[in-house]
């Protein structure tokens, strides 16, 4: 975390000194629960959700996102905020992954990226119908000459004294790729703490495992859920503001968001599976 909270940098440039703190915090939270719970499951667990996370902290910076500025057609992007439209993708792929949870760990993974993924991108096409037909503004960046992937040229459909205007296809693009990420992101963290939940809870309670499934299920969404709310507002703080998408120079910025997010990820995951541990 204090790899964002730290100094601002210009760009895309790091804080050593931060990130430095950030990386040995990391490997301390690392192997205090490697000490504590041995490597078995539990640990694989903790990988897990630093991993989930790391997807999750990328993922966002794809994401197309113009706050107030969009809703008046000021600036490109959707009219929310960064961790809200993250929270929804990844709730979204969340819900799809948790429905195949036991179909097993890859399966479930891509069924919840691709219901990130698919939410995003029918948010985006609504999105687009609203502002074109609406508002009657067409789709310009305000950050590139020509879009990336279409190749179209901006300058001659941005209005003057904005920052261009609606969600312009590389951003379209970028939102599904945010999507796919966050939602097999938080699928991943949700099965690594379920399966830690189905193993321990048992034991734990004096219960048979069907009776005590209903409970894991419900701490592994609770967790899961909480973790992807925080690495999203992590990601936001970064971000500052709006983002275009791939192609905004703030999505140089995301190294600093993985060291944060990855010291958060274990933070909360070691704190989440120590509660069955102990």
């Amino acid at each position: 975390m204090s790899a964002v909270g730290a100094k601002p940098q210009a760009g895309g440039a790091m804080d050593m000194p931060a990130t430095i703190a950030g990386i040995i915090l990391l490997l301390v939270i690392v192997g205090a629960t490697y000490f504590m719970v041995g490597p078995g499951l539990m640990f694989m667990a903790l990988i897990g959700i630093i991993i989930g996370g790391l997807a999750i902290a990328f993922g966002v910076h794809f994401v197309p996102v113009g706050g107030a500025p969009a809703a008046m057609g000021q600036a490109p992007g959707i009219a929310t905020g960064v961790a809200m439209l993250a929270a929804g993708a990844g709730l979204a792929g969340l819900f799809g992954g948790a429905w195949a949870a036991e179909q097993g760990l890859v399966v479930a993974v891509v069924t919840g990226a691709v219901g990130g993924g698919l939410m995003m991108a029918i948010t985006c096409m609504f999105v687009t119908f609203i502002y074109v037909f609406g508002m009657g503004i067409p789709c310009a960046s305000g950050k590139v000459a020509k879009d990336p992937i279409s190749g179209d040229t901006q300058a001659e459909f941005k209005s003057q004294g904005t920052e261009g205007h609606g969600l312009p296809f590389v951003s379209y693009v970028g939102g599904v790729i945010g999507g796919l990420l966050g939602g097999g992101g938080g699928t991943l963290i949700y099965i690594m703490l379920l399966d830690v939940y189905k193993e321990a809870l048992p034991g734990m309670m004096q219960a048979l495992p069907a009776q005590v499934l209903p409970i894991a299920v419900s701490l592994a969404g609770i967790f899961a859920i909480g973790m992807f709310l925080v690495n999203a507002v992590l990601t936001a703080y970064n971000i500052t503001g709006t983002i275009e998408g791939p192609h905004d120079p703030k999505f140089k910025r995301f190294p600093r968001a993985l060291v944060a997010s990855a010291v958060a990820s274990a933070l909360c995951g070691m704190v989440a599976i120590l509660i069955v541990a102990m």
